[in-house]
């Protein structure tokens, strides 16, 4: 059976909230998470979250680091093991990105690079699968949706 996050097109787990995301399934059979039509919409919510944690993260504690990100996706307060998240990006990534080194915005074209990994290693770890397992293509194309508001045809 295929992990949750990607049956549902969501493959960073997505939690549902006010948020009214394009793409977005019209029948949705989990409460928890979000549903979208397809892959790259899920990508495209977590492109656009990324970047709006941003503001968040500047205004707490002035910077956009990886650790930052995660102790905001996955905060420990929620029960999660914050430390070994970020440790598992880090090891994904081949050491590619640091916890603490200053990152750019996901819309830059130096951004989509390293976010790239980054979410790459987030769809590992949500839905536990394999570096080679994910879709690449699908990550790329959410970010051409987020930020260069590509039109997609299916």
């Amino acid at each position: 059976m295929q992990p949750r996050g990607l049956r549902n097109n969501n493959p960073l787990n997505i939690r549902r909230g006010k948020s009214r995301w394009l793409g977005t399934r019209r029948t949705v059979t989990d409460k928890e998470f979000e549903e979208f039509q397809f892959l790259s919409f899920g990508y495209r919510a977590a492109w656009i979250l990324l970047k709006n944690y941003y503001s968040f993260i500047i205004l707490e504690s002035g910077h956009y680091t990886l650790s930052a990100i995660i102790h905001r996706w996955a905060p420990p307060e929620d029960g999660n093991d914050t430390k070994a998240y970020i440790r598992s990006i880090i090891r994904l990534t081949g050491g590619q990105v640091v916890g603490n080194r200053p990152l750019p915005l996901p819309d830059t074209q130096e951004g989509k690079c390293i976010f790239t990994l980054i979410i790459r290693a987030m769809t590992c770890i949500e839905c536990g699968i394999g570096w080679d397992e994910v879709d690449t293509e699908m990550i790329e194309k959410g970010w051409r949706q987020a930020f260069e508001g590509m039109r997609v045809k299916y």
